[in-house]
């Protein structure tokens, strides 16, 4: 990602003692949701494949599927990559967020995996344009990814970086779990038990990935990019991953 020159007009709230103040909380939950126009809900990140070759069946293993994603893919990679870029757009630091950019692009394993970042940080950023004048100018012409223009919104939120993670993690979630409610397919009340005990490991998850410096990330989780590239095939599928 080409980056522009670095501006310094990051607003940096810094939160009260007792936590995020109410704006910022409330520019987080706006994150976090999946009526976000990014795309978000189109894509099932192989859990699609994996229903189709009869490996998640029930809600208990919906459930026990994307826990080990939460805490095996996410929490290693993608989530410690937008915590840390959260901290390299507050402090005007193009060439740090150049370099978190090209490490998730670089670890997409499937077209589709390499799709769903580039259009949804794409889309992202277009969103952030309605939002800040100057968001055009701080990314350049090259494809973004989804964590690193998440981070650029966290940052501009005033919220710390661990509730900015929260917002990230359960964002995920909620499309994750929406995806499962249709592709099983799942009952609504189904879909909520799952959510809410993907909602008490969220916190554990992002705890690990603000631990992670740069030699400890990894993106090494080869049954997802085998049913990634598997679902590229698929001849029935909803969604786009």
């Amino acid at each position: 990602m080409a980056m522009a020159k670095a501006t310094h007009t990051t607003r940096m709230t810094t939160p009260p003692a007792d936590g995020t103040d109410p704006a910022s909380l409330l520019q987080l939950i706006w994150l976090a949701s999946p009526a976000l126009p990014v795309g978000g809900f189109s894509y099932s990140e192989g859990l699609e494949a994996a229903i189709e070759l009869g490996g998640i069946a029930t809600e208990a293993q919906v459930a026990t599927w994307l826990c080990d994603q939460l805490h095996l893919s996410l929490a290693r990679g993608d989530l410690s990559v937008m915590a840390q870029a959260v901290a390299a757009w507050r402090a005007g630091d193009p060439a740090r967020i150049a370099q978190l950019n090209a490490w998730i692009m670089c670890t997409r394993e499937s077209a589709e995996f390499r799709l769903q970042t580039e259009q949804m940080g794409r889309s992202f950023v277009e969103w952030l344009k309605l939002h800040h004048q100057d968001a055009a100018a701080c990314f350049g012409d090259g494809p973004v990814s989804y964590p690193v223009a998440f981070a650029f919104a966290v940052a501009r939120s005033g919220a710390s970086v661990r509730d900015g993670a929260l917002a990230f993690a359960f964002g995920w979630a909620e499309n994750m779990v929406g995806a499962a409610v249709k592709a099983v397919p799942l009952g609504q009340s189904a879909g909520q038990r799952i959510l809410a005990r993907l909602a008490a490991d969220i916190p554990e998850a992002v705890a690990h990935a603000m631990r992670l410096d740069d030699e400890d990330r990894q993106a090494f989780s080869p049954m997802l990019a085998v049913l990634s590239a598997r679902h590229e095939v698929q001849y029935s599928r909803l969604f786009r991953s």
